[in-house]
């Protein structure tokens, strides 16, 4: 079970805090856990990888529409401000990545830097378990790929390069505002999209892979964007491009609509209408089914649709399934035996 840290470290004292933003006004509890596992293993049609590895459980960039608050619930805790406040660090994950790595039944797959929760929140700046992941990663010669809202991974630049020579790594920046106003709005308490830019430059710089969703994309609040996100990561060097649409699981709707609402008082629910004309021809129950809960439809999301990829075409970003990770990813290289790791 995970154990209340009465005196939880602070990410903001840090030689780190260059990359992170300003800290947030509400209380922070931090629990440790020593996990039982920390590869996660993914049967959804919906999602491009196999394998993930998850570093925290619930998130202090606080996203409005994250998808993992409900995930949040199964600790006991509530899918609101309890996900953004009560972070679950798990303290021995790179020893258990390391293991998991160096079993025979491990056929050197590449795995996601996170499947839920953001790996680079501002508590990695203390904890450094991604960073300790990551190195089990090169060390064992595993391909990775990274999604991320942060800054903060820059300050992995020459690991993700030494790694991406020896077995193949990808970052993407989750970047859905151009604004920082409006980004600021939805997702208080992550980096602005400018400092997210700047993380591309930085990454593709050091020849890394990089690619930019425009995750979530929110009809009548942010698709108006989309040109200037792309042309904005494509200038700072970023070679593809994905997008999703917005879904709001029960649990989370609430939180969105609060503070879209906030917010947004005299657009909200222009924005919420428009969000049902996407899902047009998707029943409410099936929503949350694999192979539905990411889908649009209807005239409105094929405008989208058209608008996305005219621009990727455009500006030469790959899309579709020439921007997934696995393709991106390198050809890998023969994975390191146990002895070579200990200079055996």
């Amino acid at each position: 079970m995970p154990r209340l840290v009465s005196n939880p470290p602070n990410p903001w004292a840090t030689t780190h805090v260059e990359w992170l933003e300003e800290p947030p006004a509400a209380r922070l509890e931090v629990y440790e856990e020593d996990a039982k596992s920390i590869v996660t293993q993914n049967d959804s049609p919906d999602i491009p990888f196999r394998y993930s590895v998850n570093p925290y459980r619930g998130c202090q960039h606080a996203c409005a529409y994250c998808y993992a608050r409900s995930r949040h619930q199964l600790l006991g805790f509530g899918a609101g401000t309890d996900f953004d406040t009560k972070i679950v660090v798990k303290r021995n994950a790179a020893e258990l990545l390391r293991r998991k790595l160096a079993s025979r039944s491990w056929r050197g797959d590449w795995i996601a830097f996170s499947g839920d929760t953001d790996c680079y929140q501002p508590l990695e700046a203390s904890y450094g378990l991604t960073r300790a992941c990551l190195e089990a990663c090169r060390d064992f010669r595993n391909p990775v790929g990274v999604i991320t809202k942060s800054a903060l991974v820059r300050r992995d630049v020459e690991l993700l390069a030494d790694l991406h020579e020896r077995a193949g790594a990808h970052v993407t920046l989750s970047i859905p505002f151009a604004e920082d106003a409006v980004g600021r709005a939805i997702e208080p308490a992550a980096p602005a999209p400018a400092r997210r830019f700047d993380a591309i430059r930085a990454l593709a710089r050091a020849g890394l892979p990089v690619g930019v969703a425009v995750a979530p994309v929110i009809p009548g609040l942010n698709d108006a964007q989309i040109p200037t996100i792309l042309e904005r990561a494509a200038g700072a060097g970023a070679s593809s491009a994905f997008m999703i649409l917005l879904r709001l699981p029960a649990e989370v709707r609430p939180v969105f609509e609060e503070r879209l609402a906030a917010a947004f008082p005299g657009r909200a629910s222009k924005v919420l209408h428009a969000l049902e004309e996407t899902r047009a021809g998707v029943p409410r129950g099936a929503r949350g089914d694999f192979g539905t809960r990411m889908v649009g439809r209807g005239p409105r999301w094929e405008a989208i649709e058209d608008l996305f990829h005219l621009h990727c075409r455009r500006l030469g970003l790959a899309t579709g399934r020439e921007a997934t990770l696995e393709v991106l990813v390198p050809p890998r290289r023969p994975r390191a035996r146990q002895g070579e790791l200990f200079g055996g």
